[in-house]
Parts: C-alpha cells; structure tokens; sequence
C-alpha cells in the first residue's frame, strides 16, 4: 500500500505546501516542523525551478527569491534527511521536470526514495507523458500524483483508474493562488473520479480559507493549500513559522469540522 495513504487514514487531510529555501532552507525546516506538530497529515515541499508554470505570482515570486539566493537541489535532499530523523507523516516533492531531468531521471528518484520522499509532482507533465517518470518511481516505491482539472473532461476517468498516491484534482482553471471564491463544478469531477478509483483525491489550488478549504474537503479527502502559507513567509520572513504553526492549525480543524 502507497504510504501517502496514511495521509487519509484518520478523515479528511489538510495538505500544506511550502516552497524550500524561502527565505531560506532553515526556516524551511523549522516551518515543515510547526506544520507537522499543528496536524498537517502530508507537506508538499516544492523545489524551485526558474520557470515554475503551474505558479501564480506569490509561489513565482518564492521560487526566485530561493534561487537568488543560491539554494540548491541538494540543500533541499538535505534537509529532507534531517526532518526524517523524527517526522514520519508523508512528504511529496513538487517541482518540474527539468529538475529530474537535469539530475539523471533515474538517480535522482532514487536519491528521493532513498530519503524517505513518498511522491513525486511534476506539473508540467501531460498524463499521456508520465510513464517515463512513473515506471522509474515505482521502481523506488514512490508515487508519480495524476492531476485532473476542470479541463480534463472525458480524460478524468482515464486518468483516475491508474492514479498513484493520491489525485490531485485542480479546483479552476489558471495558476495556483489564493481566489474569493470557488465556482468549478468539482461535484462532478469528484463523483467521476469516485466511479473509477478508491485512491483518495483531493483539491488544490485558490483555497486560503477555513471555511473555503472545509467546503472543498466536504466534496472530496482533503484540501491543499499552498500562496496562503508562502504569504506568511514573505510577511514574516524567519519568524513566519509560528504563524504558518497557527494557520495550519486552523485549516486543520476547518477541514475536521465538516
């Protein structure tokens, strides 16, 4: 069984991500630490790259201020070492796929398997693409995460029967980023995924709120959240972590609450 499953075994998960080395690779790690204790059930650590499609403004913005100031891949596979010395929830890494490619696509899965890296999200990756890097991360016991969008129409079911981990359903159409409100019919989207699969989904993308991420894990298995946290690091900087702490403490209890 994939260990991102645990990630669902208790209810409803709240999934936050965190783009490494913004500000800086310490408090990074200090922030994954407060996520973890405040009952973050899977973090989605994004290594940045230097054309990050997938990224509205703020995680961009996050992505080249980590770059700028010299972080490197390795510093990311390090520090990932070190939290596994005592958190044991699951971690995914969500970058791109010149990052893996740029490495050697088969050492550098293996060097995230080896770490205790759980998955693998690669955005720019079509479905009909994904079996290069799938067939090296099941190799290692990793999950490759499918996306399903509201684009994605009469490939959702397609895409759902051979989904890894967990699917990764987009909430709208566009870049990640926090939205006032959310009009997708995900409804849909989630009752065709529940016909054709048993791994959990669950949906990303403009939630920031407790009652916006509540509502989406009442649809689905979980919400993920990701500009709501980088804008706390940016406002905060190295002190951000014990507020990150409180928001996802409250995303939590929002998405338990339903």
């Amino acid at each position: 069984m994939s260990k991102i499953a645990n990630a669902f075994k208790n209810g409803k998960a709240f999934i936050p991500f965190i783009t490494c080395g913004d500000p800086d690779i310490e408090t990074t790690e200090a922030a994954v630490r407060a996520m973890v204790d405040a009952g973050a059930d899977l973090i989605e650590l994004g290594i940045p790259f230097s054309d990050p499609t997938a990224e509205g403004e703020v995680i961009q913005a996050a992505n080249m201020r980590a770059l700028s100031k010299g972080l490197k891949v390795d510093d990311v596979l390090e520090m990932v070492k070190r939290l596994r010395k005592d958190i044991s929830i699951p971690m995914v890494f969500m970058t791109y796929a010149n990052v893996v490619f740029s490495r050697d696509s088969e050492t550098f899965i293996k060097k995230c398997a080896d770490i205790g890296i759980d998955g693998l999200i690669l955005p720019d990756i079509p479905y009909e693409e994904k079996d290069e890097f799938e067939s090296i991360c099941n190799k290692n016991d990793m999950d490759l995460i499918s996306f399903v969008a509201p684009t994605s129409e009469n490939r959702i079911a397609k895409i759902a029967k051979e989904a890894k981990g967990f699917l990764y359903i987009v909430s709208s159409l566009g870049v990640t980023g926090t939205r006032s409100e959310i009009r997708t019919d995900l409804d849909s989207i989630v009752r065709v995924v529940r016909e054709n699969t048993d791994i959990p989904c669950a949906i990303g993308f403009g939630i920031s709120t407790p009652e916006q991420a509540a509502k989406m894990a009442a649809i689905s298995d979980g919400a993920i959240v990701g500009s709501a946290i980088i804008k706390l690091l940016e406002k905060y900087g190295k002190d951000a972590p014990e507020k990150i702490g409180e928001y996802v403490k409250s995303m939590k209890e929002a998405v338990l609450s339903i």
